[in-house]
């Protein structure tokens, strides 16, 4: 039996390695077989390796060129060893004309006013540049003309120099013909190593970077940090007046996979390498052209030159010790700083807080499109911040122009949602009225349920190739009804509790998931399927290509061996046994022990069905540790044991490996969210913190509300949305999910505002995906040619998940800030700070000061108070409801505050299940709590200092 057993796992994995073969052919970007059979060879050095390097040595870096293009081969920040921030271990590969290294420009031209635009690359066709004799502070420099073509307008010189000891990139453009140039675009490529591209987990988190930008023109940067999390990071700043207006992909070839690309790079896109960027200084040319359909998210700007006028611009490198102090860094070499708080997405209820930080002061604030934020009330605070209210209007995307004395201009994105809570009703009711199919004669009997939709002709999708999408399962089918079920987590209504039990009965159960027979509990992987023979003549669209892999015959449609259709089962499951167990009425099919079994079950048959998938790490696998959790509390001790036995064998495997990060992907940003899971629940500590920083890794912090808190994401809208493209996906379900344990690490160290910026973020990404009439998009399209939400309901379900697990409402004292509030607002008066939660549930509270983290199971917050001199905390509870008649209640104290007792309510309430029973009364019922010794208003405040 044994022998059996090993041997089907190593037949699993084979399959699953033949599987992720043929996917990866599906969506890389292969070349054709002549190239493939030159990638087996050793890789010819082009040309331009013919007269070597050359080596400089700065404060911070390690600098190698190329002697003959004076190009990047290797930049190395000083003491972090061999570490390279350029793909420099593939010079020789990418050696030939065509490939672009730090160090190029590119630019679209003309000449006199009706001229058509022309585009230069110095990469196209590489010659030796001229070198320049030497100058003061410069370490090299050339001119660019050999590697231009011979009808260039412009005289282009670099140069490569030390400015008060940091390494800088200029390029000076000089109009050398009798007739006025314009610079319709210029672009400086940002060549940095993101290229996984046959690479171990191990070796990419060793050697490869992740970069982000601040598209924020001359505030703008760039972060380039590395796979492990670990310092130090990247900064690449503005030199002078360089404005990062636009960020532009630079693609490997012109394809269905991708947008039209201006400038091409060979080095295959696919899984495993997103694609180069590069900063766009001036970009109206292809705002004109190649991006006219798109809402910038900067006024496109032009440069003419006169017979000649010259202008310079450039970039200055930084080195941060680690990505916590990026900003750190940035205000100590004089950049423009600035955070939101709660960042910036700003329901219209939140009264939100904008701190700024620059040597100049503030000149003016002007609101893109005006009206659409109010900012008022200027004031200093400790640290040298200048503080401004911040107040969300009109729905949608909002620019904050900041001009300052010296005439720097700082561009803030924000978006403005609907309240929270109104915009996740909405959501529920689209779900459950437009997105609800009743077709009573499907052949595929996926009725009564929440199916995908198609927001553009406003239409539930019935077909699809990829046969998922409406398939109800895999993240891409289920990715609605998933949403659906998460919504009444925080915020139950009856009518469409009723049609999702429904769904349960008659479509999950004995349908999407087994319930009888050799494969009880498992989850098929979908519903619909291709096989003409088994529909009438016609059946299948024919504007659909049927050929590819993704449309699964019937017997492909059954099969239980994909473990990530498990978890959104298994979510549903448990998010009844909440709402049936915690309320009245509320959930009437079955009784709540046989919903958290049925969990159980589900989670049990994930791992005997599909072992090989299960191996990693699962999107909402947090779910698996909150059944198991409750099994304990209700005292179903078997299975308790038999579930967390399981969980120990995958989390051991983690243990095991130095990067437990893989999936059917090469690399994926989802899996660490169970993995970090499980780790910190079975004491391994070490490996906690390794996914902790692999997250820090990819999750930025960056004052545009696109970019902050948005996980790395760029393949899924391949395999669930509409305009199926490899390209960074903003607000994707890796924000969500990945927030839930940057979060959860914040609750116990309170002093580290950076994680509850960056998670606080990430949940909160998905009111954006959120229309104003509540149809959910899995996320915002990055490239500069749609800048807008993919129509197709697609993946959404998994970063709701995320947000209806995350969301909470926050209060911090700042060391520098005060008091302040995300996902609510507060007022101090005296020693009392008055909370009142707006996040979308309004079912959890976290006191930072006093590391206190108070939920509730059932019922809802009014407001709260915490008086700063004695530590006490008082809560105020909505009144009672027909379903609601008492509140569960429960604290926690994940921090060890020093001087901080344990909290209790003073009045003596029934414990079930460790939680307090209240009742709750026709108006709102305060309660207090206090802890085991009090202290004193300065100790409360000096606790996150």
């Amino acid at each position: 039996m044994i022998a059996r057993s090993k041997r089907r796992s190593s037949l699993l994995k084979l399959f699953f390695l033949l599987a992720s073969i043929v996917f990866l052919r599906a969506v890389v970007v292969a070349q054709d077989s002549n190239d493939k059979k030159e990638q087996k060879k050793p890789p010819t050095p082009g040309p331009m390796l013919a007269a070597g390097t050359v080596d400089f040595d700065t404060a911070e870096f390690a600098l190698t060129l190329v002697r003959s293009s004076q190009t990047v081969a290797a930049l190395k920040p000083k003491g972090s060893g061999d570490f390279d921030f350029t793909p420099g271990d593939l010079l020789t590969a990418r050696s030939q004309d065509g490939y672009f290294h730090l160090g190029d420009i590119t630019l679209r031209l003309r000449t006199g006013n009706s001229g058509e635009w022309k585009n230069y690359s110095t990469a196209a066709k590489r010659q030796p540049v001229d070198p320049l004799p030497p100058a003061n502070g410069i370490l090299t420099a050339a001119d660019l003309a050999p590697t231009l073509p011979a009808d260039m307008p412009l005289q282009i010189t670099r140069a490569w120099a030390l400015d008060s000891n940091k390494l800088v990139l200029r390029f000076t453009l000089k109009n050398k013909t009798a007739a006025t140039v314009e610079v319709g675009a210029l672009g400086i490529p940002m060549i940095f190593n993101n290229v996984l591209n046959e690479r171990s987990l191990e070796e990419a988190h060793a050697k490869c970077s992740f970069y982000d930008p601040y598209i924020g023109e001359d505030a703008g940067y760039l972060q380039v940090t590395r796979l492990s999390g670990r310092g130090p990071a990247l900064l690449v700043v503005p030199d002078g007046r360089t404005s990062f207006e636009a960020y532009n992909p630079i693609l490997d070839r012109r394809d269905r996979w991708s947008a039209a690309p201006v400038f091409t790079d060979p080095t295959p896109r696919g899984i495993t390498f997103e694609g180069f960027y590069e900063w766009m200084v001036h970009s109206q040319a292809f705002a004109e052209n190649e991006w006219k359909k798109a809402q910038p998210w900067n006024p496109p700007t032009a440069l003419k030159l006169a017979p000649g006028e010259s202008k310079t611009y450039g970039v200055q490198f930084l080195l941060s010790d680690s990505i916590r102090n990026i900003e750190k860094t940035l205000a100590a070499n004089g950049r423009p700083v600035a955070i939101g708080v709660p960042g910036y997405v700003l329901p219209t209820d939140i009264d939100a807080r904008l701190f700024l930080k620059y040597s100049s002061s503030v000149k003016s604030i002007v609101v893109e499109p005006a009206g659409a934020i109010e900012v008022h009330n200027q004031t200093s605070t400790a640290g040298g911040w200048q503080a401004y209210s911040v107040k969300g209007k009109t729905w949608g995307r909002a620019r904050l122009s900041v001009t300052y004395a010296d005439g720097t201009v700082q561009a803030i994105s924000y978006f403005t949602t609907k309240p929270a809570a109104e915009a996740v009703a909405d959501m529920g009711r689209f779900l459950t009225t437009r997105q609800w199919f009743t077709e009573a004669n499907d052949p595929f009997h996926r009725a009564p349920s929440v199916m995908s939709y198609d927001r553009e002709p406003n239409q539930i999708v019935l077909q699809d190739s990829r046969v998922w999408i409406a398939g109800l399962s895999d993240e891409g089918g289920a990715g609605s009804w998933l949403a659906a079920v998460m919504k009444e987590l925080g915020q139950p209504n009856k009518e469409e509790l009723d049609k999702i039990q429904h769904f349960m009965d008659h479509v999950v159960d004995g349908g999407l998931q087994f319930n009888e027979g050799a494969h009880q509990y498992g989850v098929r992987k979908s519903l619909f399927y291709y096989q003409p023979d088994r529909m009438p003549p016609n059946y299948y669209r024919s504007d659909l290509d049927w050929k590819s892999w993704t449309s699964w015959s019937k017997q492909a449609s059954e099969a239980t061996d994909r473990s990530y259709d498990y978890p959104h089962v298994a979510a549903a499951y448990w998010v009844l046994y909440r709402l049936g167990r915690n309320n009245q009425g509320l959930v009437t099919s079955h009784p709540w022990a046989w919903y958290l079994t049925r969990a159980y079950q589900t989670s049990i048959a994930m791992t005997n069905f599909a072992s090989g998938l299960a191996e990693f790490g699962q999107m909402e696998g947090d779910i698996f540790l909150q059944i198991l959790a409750d099994l304990k509390l209700e005292g179903m001790n078997s299975e308790a044991g038999s579930l967390e036995s399981k969980m120990r064998q995958r989390a051991d495997r983690w243990k095991a490996q130095a990067y437990p990060f893989g999936s059917e992907m090469p690399w994926d940003s989802t899996g660490q969210e169970e993995v970090y899971a499980w780790t910190k629940y079975f004491g391994y500590d070490d490996k906690a913190a390794v996914t902790l920083n692999a997250i820090l890794g990819y999750d930025p912090a960056i004052p545009h509300w696109g970019y902050n808190g948005s996980a790395r994401r760029y393949w899924d809208f391949i395999f669930a949305a509409k305009y199926r493209r490899l390209e960074r996906q903003l607000h994707h379900y890796g924000s969500g999910l990945n927030a839930i344990p940057l979060l959860i690490e914040y609750r116990e160290h309170p002093d580290d505002f950076y994680l509850l910026r960056i998670g606080y973020a990430g949940t909160m990404g998905v009111l954006t995906d959120i229309d104003p009439d509540g149809f959910l998009s899995p996320a915002f399209h990055s490239f500069p040619d749609m800048l807008r939400w993919d129509p197709l309901s697609g993946d959404n379900g998994p970063n709701f998940f995320g947000h209806a697990w995350n969301t909470a409402t926050y209060v911090v004292h700042h060391p520098e800030f005060g008091w302040l509030a995300l996902g609510g607002n507060v007022r101090t008066e005296g020693p009392t700070v008055r909370v009142r939660p707006l996040d979308s549930s309004r079912q959890r509270v976290y006191v930072a000061p006093l590391g206190l983290w108070v939920k509730l199971d059932a019922g809802s917050f009014e407001s709260f108070e915490i008086d700063s001199k004695t530590g006490a905390v008082h809560l105020e509870l909505s009144p009672a409801t027909p379903f609601t008649p008492t509140a569960a209640l429960r604290l926690e104290q994940p921090a060890k505050v020093q001087g901080v007792g344990v909290y209790h309510p003073i009045e003596k309430f029934d414990s079930q299940r460790d939680a307090w029973v209240v009742p709750l009364q026709s108006h709102s019922r305060w309660i207090e709590l206090r802890a085991g010794a009090a202290k004193s208003s300065q100790q409360v405040e000096s606790n996150t200092k």
